[in-house]
């Protein structure tokens, strides 16, 4: 009975008046598999080079981008980068060589780099902790759709517009992926609500402006241009905390985030597969990915903000869906047998997805009585970090000339799954601690001001 109360509790939230109402990178792997590979003469682990391009320019961009949130509106500083991102990937449809998609990728990373984050500090600047997995959770889900549509996206380009007007149809694909990403880009330059204390949206009222910012804790917004603020920020514990922890994390999330289905399908030791089955079965690893992510999102709301339960979760998946794999690559298996087993330790993989929502969530939670600039460097740390060890982590482990197999990358799938349940645990002890202290001080903060 004390469950269903509970449960019935969460989802039937007693708000106060008003309070209610106030309430992409998969396109380059299916254009590889889709004829890419074959016209600019891939060879090796070019694709991997190229990703790391990327990644490269991510990390570059990613602390300026964010910390310019503090002097550009993020209802202009979003869609503008959004612009050039499409711009840039209607450019790549026009490429004849490896080299000119690195470079293109390159600065699309740092046209990128403020999206992930930026986003979740917003989400953590409007929704309390109650409500926050959620809403991080439904972000993150909209983009593993985006990852599962776009293999059925390039399927139907594929069919209908190969060799149009001489285009191949991985070409089309870029070209599409630009032109839709513009009315999200005029979207968000009109209605993007920006911060509860910098919101201009039409669509609010006065009174709901003031409830957006009495719904948060009020907490110092100083310039982070500063030496004192960096290093202030680089000695605080739960900085590091969290960027070794996304870090980690980010690592567990390398079967859905390279590609490694496809990869395994298009080297398969047995079959052959069409271009459409290359692009539509790995779609299977995001939907297993929006699953997970909003199970896991709702659940640690509901379990009053205990985000460090997925870490365990997380590290039980990759240590078994890796040992699956390295079953089925072992001398004497048989490879049209283990094929169902593969598939299936790749979809389930991709339930790791969740930590994505729940660790970011889990980073505002933890630090919304910071200062807004502060919270934004640790979410803007996490993903460097991760992004970081991931520009070679994805040569070293799962370069594309170690498919189907992939041995080396799913021994290192298990050493970092392992690693994060040792730093989850650990991190839930101190941030557990940190709320207790913080809870304490506020009481005696307010016995005084009784006293006086």
């Amino acid at each position: 009975m004390a469950v269903r109360a509970r449960l019935r509790e969460y989802l039937h939230t007693d708000y106060k008046p008003g309070e209610k109402k106030l309430l992409d990178r998969s396109n380059l792997n299916n254009a590889y598999v889709s004829g890419m590979k074959e016209e600019l003469h891939f060879a090796g682990d070019q694709l991997n080079q190229v990703q790391a391009a990327f990644t490269a320019g991510y990390v570059v961009g990613q602390v300026p981008a964010n910390l310019s949130l503090h002097y550009v509106r993020p209802r202009i500083f979003f869609p503008a980068c959004m612009v050039v991102w499409a711009a840039l990937t209607m450019v790549t449809a026009a490429v004849h060589n490896p080299q000119s998609v690195a470079a293109i990728r390159f600065f699309q990373g740092i046209a990128e780099a403020t999206t992930f984050v930026g986003t979740h500090y917003v989400l953590g600047s409007w929704y309390t902790e109650r409500e926050l997995g959620k809403r991080s959770g439904i972000f993150t889900a909209s983009g593993l759709a985006g990852t599962m549509i776009g293999g059925y996206i390039q399927t139907g380009i594929q069919e209908s517009l190969h060799m149009r007007h001489g285009l191949s149809g991985w070409r089309w694909l870029f070209i599409i992926d630009g032109l839709i990403t513009l009315p999200v880009a005029i979207y968000g330059f009109a209605f993007f609500p920006d911060t509860p204390a910098t919101t201009q949206a039409i669509y609010l009222t006065p009174a709901e402006k003031d409830l957006a910012l009495a719904r948060v804790p009020p907490v110092m917004d100083r310039a982070p241009w500063s030496w004192t603020f960096f290093r202030r920020s680089f000695t605080n514990k739960f900085f590091w905390g969290f960027v070794i922890l996304w870090i980690i994390a980010g690592e567990t999330e390398s079967f859905g985030s390279n590609g490694l289905l496809a990869l395994y399908m298009k080297s398969h030791p047995v079959h052959e597969y069409t271009v459409p089955q290359l692009n539509n079965y790995p779609t299977g690893v995001p939907a297993a990915g929006i699953v997970s992510t909003l199970f896991w999102a709702t659940l640690t709301d509901f379990l009053d903000g205990r985000r460090y339960l997925v870490g365990y979760f997380i590290g039980v998946t990759g240590v078994v869906t890796s040992a699956l794999i390295l079953a089925a690559s072992s001398p004497g298996a048989d490879p049209v047998a283990s094929t169902p087993m593969v598939f299936g330790a790749y979809y389930w993989a991709g339930a790791v997805y969740a930590c994505q929502a729940t660790f970011f969530a889990w980073a505002n939670d933890t630090l919304r009585y910071e200062e807004h600039m502060f919270r934004a460097l640790v979410l803007a740390g996490m993903n460097l970090g991760s992004n970081v060890i991931n520009a070679w982590w994805t040569i070293v482990f799962y370069g594309a000339s170690m498919a189907p197999w992939f041995t080396r990358g799913m021994w290192a799938m298990i050493a970092v799954s392992i690693a994060l349940v040792i730093w989850t645990a650990g991190l839930s002890f101190f941030t557990a601690r940190h709320e207790r202290m913080r809870k304490a001080e506020h009481t005696i903060e307010g016995l005084n001001y009784e006293i006086e």
